[in-house]
């Protein structure tokens, strides 16, 4: 069995498809990331936290049973996906200036809020992807710069986080 290397990943950003709240069909299995060409950019970060569904479990007291409780699934709960030490790169090479952007206009008060899709793919021994999560309908929870050093010249992100409305796993 080949060990896969956790600091082989490539983290994208896609637009999301446009859903209005309350309409039919926004609900159940969220749809599959397309690479429509509206992407926010391609990234590369030393660290990813967050790939993780939580259920909320709810106790049922059932009159005359005494001897335990009945357990029923409730709501799934996604904590923000974080990305640490990186820094998104568009089409030259050069880092992203649209992250920032995204973030502002959201600050700013620009509607609707821009949401992308994300894919987090990690990379086997052979240039085949092991895994992909898939995360749905992202908006900027938080940007961090680096702390500014002359004796690094750092420019990348130190932390990005994305709050989501889903998680999906991929083999």
């Amino acid at each position: 069995m080949p060990l896969l290397r956790t600091f082989q990943f490539e983290v994208k950003l896609r637009r999301s498809a446009q859903v209005e709240s309350g309409r039919p069909g926004t609900s159940g299995t969220p749809p599959r990331v397309a690479d429509s060409g509206q992407r926010l950019g391609d990234g590369g970060f030393q660290e990813c936290s967050g790939l993780d569904v939580e259920m909320d479990v709810q106790e049922y007291l059932e009159g005359g049973r005494n001897d335990g409780v009945i357990k029923r699934v409730g709501r799934a709960r996604f904590p923000n996906i974080v990305l640490k030490r990186g820094m998104f790169y568009g089409d030259e090479g050069q880092v992203n200036r649209e992250l920032w952007t995204w973030l502002q206009d959201v600050v700013s008060g620009v509607r609707p809020v821009a949401r992308y899709d994300g894919i987090i793919e990690v990379a086997g021994e052979s240039p085949e992807i092991a895994a992909r999560w898939i995360f749905f309908r992202g908006l900027p929870a938080k940007i961090s710069g680096p702390q500014l050093n002359a004796r690094t010249g750092d420019i990348a992100i130190e932390e990005l986080q994305i709050a989501h409305e889903g998680l999906r796993l991929e083999f």
